[in-house]
């Protein structure tokens, strides 16, 4: 019989890889990241750890949506207080910070917990093409 081994912190590689959201819907490509970011795709992948890689998302001011989610799809915040509720439509959410649709959906799809909160660290957005991680070598990643 043979036994399962758990990998320890520091025996997996992690990789950098580059994402070009132009064009790509939101949903789709923040499924897609949040998978790569827990590294379910490893041989070595166990839910309680960190074993995920580093994702570098670029353009994602160009970012698709379909039908009339810029005007229907809502983003709400609550202050606490009554009446303190803030609503904004994906529009104005993508005017005020390109990267805040992305983020947000991929935060949805990782785990609600400590975990989930290292695992965001771990992914970069930037609303054009430029970005500051040349020396990390990001691979493209397919989707």
């Amino acid at each position: 019989m043979q036994k399962t081994t758990i990998l320890k912190p520091g025996e997996f590689e992690r990789n950098w890889y580059i994402v070009d959201a132009g064009g790509k819907t939101l949903g789709r490509l923040a499924a897609r990241i949040a998978s790569v970011l827990r590294g379910k795709y490893k041989p070595g992948y166990a839910p309680h750890m960190d074993v995920g890689d580093f994702v570098v998302v670029v353009n994602a001011s160009k970012v698709f949506v379909s039908g009339k989610k810029k005007e229907d799809k809502m983003y709400w915040r609550y202050t606490g207080y009554h009446g303190g509720l803030h609503l904004t439509n994906l529009k104005h959410a993508m005017e005020k910070d390109p990267t805040f649709p992305l983020r947000n959906a991929v935060k949805g799809m990782l785990p609600h917990n400590r975990l989930g909160r290292r695992l965001l660290k771990k992914l970069k957005i930037y609303p054009e093409a430029a970005h500051p991680h040349a020396a990390q070598k990001p691979e493209p990643l397919e989707l």
